[in-house]
């Protein structure tokens, strides 16, 4: 499609067919709760000196979670929720990670097949981090986004970088050894810049790309490049995608994001000069400037970031007032 230099406009982009309310957001999601990103959530020791230990479940019974090929997880609904669903091992499974601990209580992850229950407990749906993080206690949520990081890493990186040779591993899922140099690979996190462009007032920037469903804007963002601060990223990507100068760039806040192996960096930065979008079509379908009376009202995007990506907390708090 043509997208007109000045981004978007209300008319290319109609509101919902129902009004919402004043406390609605679009297509009836809720908001980010809490005072850290739904994914930064932590509630257990990742108990790292245990990791060069020959047994770091110190003998005792292991809770391991099983990962399927499509980095979905067993799921039991309570009366308080989804929680997951965890193997009452022995001992720690040959190839298992391990995770830490919490209240004494061992943790482990593992690559495994789907089934109906887990050893004889049922098991109702296999969900994925995206659809189920959100809703999880902060244990099972810091748990599973440890989980599906470290084993995304294995993964993707089987083979030594220096060699090509097939790398061993030890301690216990956390490091990968080349034979033939007996380097050391840690597993690695890609640092990427999200960011909420406000106009110091009343506006916000929220594009969408092409594939994306329907109707869906976020708060704009991108990857850190070699060589460069986040900051620096910040008002690259935000000159790169909409054309925009920022300044009064601030961090506010950071969250894992393993699809693969992202760490997402957010901040929020001012528009410098004049408020006219040019967009980077390979980069940005649509955009446009929003004010918060439209988000509230539900009159501006069909459908917003689920409350389980940092886009959505950090436009939660724009919208609260916590940023300029």
């Amino acid at each position: 499609m043509t997208v007109p230099a000045g981004g978007s406009t209300p008319a290319d982009n109609p509101p919902p067919p129902r009004r919402m309310s004043e406390a609605s957001w679009p297509e009836g999601t809720r908001d980010s709760d809490g005072v850290v990103p739904v994914l930064s959530r932590v509630a257990h020791d990742r108990a790292h000196l245990s990791r060069t230990l020959p047994d770091p479940t110190g003998g005792r019974p292991v809770r391991v979670l099983t990962v399927d090929g499509k980095r979905t997880v067993p799921v039991a609904e309570g009366p308080d929720g989804p929680r997951l669903v965890w193997d009452e091992q022995p001992e720690l499974p040959l190839g298992a990670v391990f995770l830490g601990e919490a209240d004494g209580v061992p943790y482990a992850a593992v690559r495994g097949e789907r089934s109906l229950t887990v050893n004889g407990r049922p098991v109702d749906t296999w969900t994925g981090l995206r659809e189920l993080g959100a809703e999880l206690p902060d244990l099972d949520a810091g748990l599973l986004v440890e989980a599906i990081g470290i084993l995304e890493w294995h993964e993707r990186n089987r083979f030594s970088p220096l060699s090509g040779a097939p790398t061993l591993i030890e301690r216990h899922g956390w490091v990968q050894r080349d034979p033939t140099t007996g380097t050391e690979v840690f597993p690695r996190t890609d640092p990427a810049v999200i960011m909420l462009v406000h106009d110091g007032g009343d506006r916000v920037v929220l594009g969408r790309q092409a594939v994306w469903p329907p109707g869906r804007f976020s708060i704009l963002a991108g990857f850190v490049e070699p060589g460069e601060s986040a900051e620096a990223a910040v008002a690259r990507e935000v000159a790169e995608e909409v054309g925009l100068r920022v300044r009064d760039i601030r961090y506010v806040t950071s969250q894992p994001w393993p699809f693969p192996q992202s760490l997402m960096l957010g901040f929020v930065a001012r528009a410098d000069g004049g408020d006219e979008l040019r967009l980077d079509p390979d980069e940005i379908e649509e955009a446009r400037w929003f004010t918060r009376a439209e988000l509230r009202a539900g009159e501006g995007p069909r459908a917003l970031p689920p409350p389980v990506s940092i886009a959505r907390h950090i436009l939660d708090r724009w919208m609260a007032g916590d940023f300029g």
